[in-house]
């Protein structure tokens, strides 16, 4: 199975929802996607919606850690939404819900990042 990634801008939060699988063979995809879209500025905050993120590895965890210390670096912050249980209990055991949140739905996400509609 592929990796698709869609990034969407609602006001100043880049939605990246990612389906299929995130590894070492399409965490290079996804990196430089977010990355560009990051160094646009047009973006303050991330949400990850990974509903149809069937699989993850030790360099999708990569990935993510990676721009969530870039956007961090920029004053932003990143969440993370719609995390089916395998995806979940990878970022339970690598520690990522210590310093990033995790919400149920994009709605939720957007909410905890005070951007209004």
């Amino acid at each position: 199975m592929s990796l698709q990634a869609e990034l969407e801008h609602y006001r100043n939060v880049l939605i990246v929802r990612l389906r299929g699988e995130l590894d070492h063979h399409t965490a290079d995809i996804v990196r430089n996607k977010m990355e560009a879209e990051i160094i646009r500025g047009e973006s303050h905050h991330i949400i990850l919606s990974l509903k149809d993120l069937q699989f993850m590895d030790s360099s999708g965890l990569g990935v993510i850690l990676g721009r969530y210390k870039q956007i961090r670096s920029k004053g932003g912050k990143m969440v993370v939404c719609d995390v089916n249980p395998s995806v979940y209990r990878l970022f339970e055991m690598s520690g990522l819900f210590k310093i990033m949140n995790i919400y149920d739905n994009e709605r939720m996400a957007i909410s905890s990042l005070e951007v209004v509609s």
